[in-house]
């Protein structure tokens, strides 16, 4: 039953939205039927997959980047007092920026292809990343590195025996939400500026009210998010299957 909870989710909210439409007759140019979008989107598969390639590759490259600028920079001072009293101040105050409103100034500077969403998508997971991993690196059990320290162990051996293992659960936590929010920057830089990509086709979709495309596009990227949510989900979760934690409840 819980392999079919998602499948049982799916399916109540498409009869939640066919329900709405039929009850309230909303106009279609407002809220089209699901079996409409449905239609719009087995009409043109070719067009879709193609501006879902683009966007899938902009979400996973930023996944990561982010993943690989913050889990440096949560080590980095994990293990530099001072870079931790200079860095963590500099990304806290970064976070009161909306991102959103550095997309122009990304695509002015790295212009309209793949490097300004891939931008985009690296800035809005890279904080969570950051934060989370740092966390963990932080609160590791110091009678652990107190054993280890007895031991004799390196500091190297410190890290990858101890401290990373300890950290394992909170970078979970913190890729979870990484994933989660992903889409996001590439979907706002395709918006602010692209030729191709899910963003896009919907903003063209728009202007043309063929809202039933914009929702068929809307559902796709809905999808790419929630199945990148899940495979990141099942990769912590079987990496730290040495503790009894599910990331997936």
């Amino acid at each position: 039953m819980k392999n079919l909870r998602p499948l049982v989710i799916v399916v109540g909210l498409f009869i939640a939205w066919q329900l709405l439409v039929s009850i309230s007759d909303v106009p279609p140019y407002i809220l089209p039927a699901p079996l409409a979008v449905f239609v719009a989107f087995f009409r043109q598969p070719a067009l879709f997959a193609h501006h879902a390639v683009i966007t899938a590759l902009e979400i996973l490259l930023g996944l990561l980047f982010g993943f690989l600028l913050g889990t440096g920079c949560a080590l980095f001072m994990s293990y530099f007092r001072p870079a931790q009293r200079w860095l963590l101040p500099v990304l806290v105050i970064s976070q009161a920026i909306p991102v959103f409103a550095l997309a122009p100034i990304l695509v002015l500077w790295l212009g309209y292809g793949l490097a300004s969403k891939v931008a985009m998508a690296t800035l809005i997971i890279f904080f969570p990343v950051t934060a989370s991993f740092y966390d963990g690196l932080r609160q590791t059990d110091t009678g652990w590195i107190d054993l280890a320290i007895t031991m004799n162990a390196s500091r190297w051996s410190i890290l990858r025996h101890v401290r990373l293992p300890a950290a394992m659960p909170a970078l979970g936590s913190g890729l979870r939400v990484a994933a989660a929010v992903a889409p996001i920057g590439a979907i706002v830089g395709e918006w602010v500026g692209s030729g191709a990509g899910l963003g896009y086709l919907m903003l063209h979709a728009n202007a043309r009210v063929q809202v039933d495309i914009m929702f068929a596009a809307l559902l796709l990227l809905s999808f790419m998010a929630v199945g990148l949510y899940f495979a990141v989900d099942v990769a912590m979760h079987r990496l730290i299957r040495w503790r009894n934690t599910d990331f997936s409840t």
